[in-house]
């Protein structure tokens, strides 16, 4: 039985990983890939962590897995079907077997939707990104487009006009999404442009973005669009396909539970972009870590002492 089994290796589990080996706990990782990081590993360069300015995304997320394993975490490869409580022991199914633990960290991160369009996954990293705020400051004037029409998608685009020469946004309605005050901000900046009623069809570039096809919905009239960077912001899907109902969510699929990471189930807490709040970062979902095992520590003291 361990005291603490982590779902998910990115910084969020990795984070608790050593926190909770730190603390003393028999801490088991379990990550379906061979490779821990999350989706710090597509990001071409990382420069808000503090200390770590310009590290390559999967070089940082070496290094995180390495502190890990250097701490003594002990770390699995499997893909996890379901969880179970079982009041003072947790019960994880995987497709190598069935683990039990006396605490339960969901750390198992959160998808960028994706536009599935060829050159999208090719050129991931090397123009194509999906968070404005990580990446943004390397397309320093440059010409770039965000894709989408909520409130994140027009964020990213005031955001990325503060320092690109150029910015598009591509949109397959005739009308955004995003909150009234948000849209006004957007349409007074003298450097984007709203292309509306268009796809992305396609992303061109050999080592770099270089240009996107557009297709008008309602003319079905193409165009090529000459930029350096192209933002995908159609949305994020919480990984939480074997999370049962018991465990309360909200309308989107985030697992509800606040900055001590405590779910409504006792023993079962949820960290970085899996959960619900404000800021999902490389940064908060570290301090998650930290706070997740804070929580399981107290959890575990609390049920020593009624025993």
């Amino acid at each position: 039985m361990e005291d603490l089994i982590i779902l998910g290796g990115g910084p969020a589990g990795l984070s608790a990983g050593v926190y909770g080996v730190r603390a003393g706990l028999k801490t088991l990782l379990i990550e379906k890939s061979a490779m821990s990081g999350g989706q710090v590993l597509t990001t071409y360069e990382v420069d808000n962590y503090l200390g770590m300015k310009g590290m390559n995304g999967f070089d940082m997320g070496m290094k995180f897995k390495e502190h890990a394993e250097a701490m003594g975490v002990n770390f699995k490869e499997a893909e996890v079907t379901g969880i179970e409580d079982m009041g003072d022991r947790k019960l994880v199914h995987t497709d190598q077997g069935d683990l039990e633990t006396k605490t339960l960290l969901l750390a198992s991160g959160a998808s960028h939707s994706k536009l599935h369009v060829p050159g999208e996954e090719e050129l991931a990293g090397m123009g194509v990104s999906y968070c404005a705020t990580c990446d943004g400051a390397f397309f320093k004037n440059k010409v770039t487009a965000v894709v989408g029409g909520g409130d994140v998608a027009v964020e990213d685009a005031i955001f990325l006009a503060r320092f690109c020469q150029k910015v598009y946004l591509i949109h397959r309605r005739n009308e955004l999404r995003a909150a009234k005050i948000l849209q006004d901000e957007l349409l007074s900046l003298p450097n984007v442009e709203v292309l509306w009623d268009q796809v992305v069809t396609q992303i061109k570039g050999e080592e770099q973005v270089e240009s996107a096809m557009l297709r008008n919905v309602k003319t079905d009239v193409t165009q090529e669009l000459s930029l350096q960077g192209i933002f995908i912001a159609v949305g994020i899907e919480p990984n939480t396909e074997y999370v049962p109902d018991q465990i309360q969510q909200d309308e989107k699929g985030y697992i509800i539970a606040g900055e001590d990471c405590c779910t409504n189930v006792a023993g079962i807490y949820a960290a970085g972009d899996v959960r619900t709040k404000a800021l999902r970062q490389i940064v908060t979902a570290v301090a998650d870590g930290a706070n997740a095992v804070t929580s399981v520590q107290k959890y575990l003291l609390e049920s020593k002492a009624t025993k």
